[in-house]
């Protein structure tokens, strides 16, 4: 670091721009450079922000870089991640943490030996929201978690999604329905504190709302958690139509919840209540509040994913300059992404239980450090974990039209 600043590259300038605005002196970082093989958008970037530019990531890491913020494709981040961590480069990566079981093994094995930090960017622990229910859970109210809720699913239009997922074989395109599960569960982890240890999980095979898909995994799926201290937590999504973003906990003193409603957050109140005979004295059996932030209102309120673009940034360089984990360390990152791995296995197993190693024990990432098992298209090895519980789902010519002409729009493959 010079002068206290914490030099930051960001890979992907798609959905790392949040990342690049966010690297600022507000957070004690600075941006020097931006890694992308999509050169037009990178060089367009690069101008506007005044930094260095990389299409290829082996020279990116030899740039005078003391952090790396991985905003590149969901399946892999894994390998950049260790990358950078053996080049002696902190990490705050993009969810999910690893797209096989096998690279979450390698990735714990790098930050391990690197001594950098490492951090998963899961926005979604850091809303206004899950910071008052983890405050509140800290105060004991609801006493010990029994039961808890997460919802992420969230429904595009058609063109909507294919700008998301430009090319066939986009990883969003071939995404099993468990996967991405990180936004409904990492909430709760960050709430409680308790680890998944077991899964079990129903793919929802339902048809797609619309003929203009490129997707070929199912459009939804419910995962039933085992944590380590007992309790039982539901993880609900993906793309099913009818928006949700929420969560709840239940204890053994009482329960709390984000408050339903329309859109994101639904009317924006924490809800908190009790039995009238399991309270505290003069305790009021139920309220609801607008929580505010505990600090930096003015920076969260305006960065995305209501606020925890801000609060990932935040956090990340905290732990830099400490020298101490942050929560969302490596070894929470993989657990909550490899259950997500783990759940697809019980899907294809008609819901069977599955274990969740501990990725901090050497002892069990040796029974699975060859694990390679994954649905992604267009890699080394062929992808042998199905996309969907049903047959291969294969896109409607009028799909694979449209799909053409939103991509030409977007001068996707013309770099």
């Amino acid at each position: 670091m010079r002068d206290g600043e914490i030099r930051v590259g960001v890979v992907g300038v798609r959905r790392g721009e949040s990342f690049i605005k966010g690297a600022t002196e507000a957070v004690g970082m600075k941006l020097v450079a931006i890694c992308d093989v999509w050169e037009e958008r990178l060089r367009a970037a690069g101008r506007t922000y005044g930094v260095a530019t990389f299409t290829e990531y082996d020279a990116f890491l030899e740039y005078d870089l003391d952090a790396v913020i991985l905003a590149n494709y969901f399946h892999e981040h894994a390998p950049f991640a260790v990358k950078a961590l053996d080049a002696g480069k902190h990490v705050l990566s993009e969810t999910s943490a690893n797209g096989t079981i096998a690279q979450g093994v390698a990735l714990c094995r790098a930050a391990e030996r690197s001594g950098c930090i490492y951090m998963l960017a899961e926005n979604y622990c850091y809303t206004v929201f899950s910071q008052e229910m983890r405050r509140l859970y800290r105060t004991g109210e609801i006493g010990r978690v029994t039961y808890a809720e997460g919802e992420y699913n969230h429904p595009m239009e058609p063109d909507a999604r294919l700008r998301l997922a430009p090319g066939e074989h986009h990883w969003r395109n071939w995404l099993p329905s468990t996967y991405y599960c990180t936004h409904a569960l990492a909430p709760l982890v960050y709430v409680t504190g308790s680890m998944p240890r077991t899964v079990n999980a129903l793919s929802i095979a339902a048809p797609e709302v619309d003929e203009l898909s490129m997707r070929r995994g199912d459009p939804g799926s419910v995962i039933l958690c085992r944590m380590d201290d007992g309790s039982v937590f539901r993880i609900f999504g993906l793309v099913l139509p009818g928006h949700s973003n929420w969560y709840r906990v239940h204890g053994t003193r009482g329960a709390m919840e984000i408050a339903r409603g329309p859109g994101y957050f639904g009317p924006g109140h924490v809800r908190v209540w009790h039995e009238p005979w399991n309270r505290w004295p003069n305790q009021p059996l139920e309220r609801s509040y607008l929580p505010e932030w505990p600090e930096h209102a003015e920076l969260a309120e305006r960065a995305g994913h209501g606020g925890g673009d801000f609060w990932t940034n935040h956090h990340f360089a905290r732990a830099i300059r400490s020298g101490e984990r942050p929560f969302l360390d490596v070894y929470r990152a993989v657990g909550m992404s490899s259950v997500g791995i783990l759940a697809w296995k019980s899907a294809l197993r008609h819901g069977q239980p599955v274990e969740v190693p501990d990725f901090a024990d050497e002892a069990q990432r040796a029974k699975i450090q060859h694990d390679t098992w994954s649905p992604w298209p267009g890699g080394v090895e062929p992808p042998d974990a199905p996309p969907s519980i049903t047959a291969a789902r294969e896109p409607t010519p009028q799909a694979k039209a449209r799909a053409g002409e939103v991509w030409d729009e977007m001068g996707y493959g013309k770099n």
